[in-house]
């Protein structure tokens, strides 16, 4: 999990002290991303979902973070993995470097549209072409806490989504197109998609949706498992 640079001060204190909850889903992780895949997980936070992906098998992951808090965590916990702190964009990786990213929970720490849109792009210049892009965050939530602070701070944000927490931290929730029209705008084309409901790091019960995106390929867009 990351933050855009404006609100990197939570992810250096009370956020790296966080424990993450959000799952993968086994099920459309083997049907789009092979064990042989080359992963960069982004937003990596401490190394959680990184760690699991190597336990499951995957050989080539790389975890990255703005957060040099974070980082620091998950070399302590996980010294096996490949983490890395990098605070800029474009990362140091050649283009199509990775078969496949990881993006989960990301967005929702970013509040700015420029920061958002370069994050993805970003990931469609580093997955190679007929690579995996799978996305998960959340959308817009209609319960009435949700909708309470959406409300409160849309003036000073501009815009319907963003909301800070009482512990410091700042988060967007996102209308569902909004996030496909990202992967599509930076060169993927969404082939699953699917809802569910996580738990959230402060212990609410919050709706995500997870999208599984393909970079098109050389000779035409990809559809279906790789």
């Amino acid at each position: 999990m990351t933050s855009s640079q404006g609100f990197l001060g939570f992810w250096e204190t009370t956020g790296a002290a966080k424990t993450f909850t959000h799952p993968l889903d086994p099920e459309l992780l083997d049907a789009y991303v092979p064990r042989t895949a080359r992963v960069l997980d982004y937003g990596c936070g401490y190394g959680r979902l990184t760690a699991e992906l190597a336990g499951l098998g995957y050989r080539e992951v790389r975890g990255v973070d703005v957060s040099a808090a974070l980082i620091s965590r998950g070399r302590r916990e996980h010294p096996e993995l490949d983490l890395m702190r990098w605070t800029g964009i474009p990362l140091p990786f050649e283009e199509g470097s990775f078969d496949a990213a990881l993006l989960f929970a990301v967005l929702t720490c970013v509040p700015g549209d420029e920061e958002q849109s370069a994050i993805v792009a970003e990931l469609g210049r580093l997955v190679r072409p007929g690579g995996v892009l799978y996305l998960s965050d959340v959308p817009l939530q209609g319960d009435p806490l949700n909708q309470e602070r959406y409300a409160r701070f849309a003036e000073w944000y501009g815009t319907s989504g963003v909301f800070e927490t009482p512990d410091g931290g700042v988060f967007r929730h996102h209308p569902p197109d909004r996030l496909r029209g990202l992967v599509r705008a930076a060169g993927f084309s969404v082939v699953a998609e699917r809802w569910g409901s996580v738990m959230t790091m402060n212990g609410r019960t919050a709706e995500r949706l997870q999208l599984i995106a393909r970079r098109a390929a050389v000779d035409g867009p990809g559809a279906g498992p790789a």
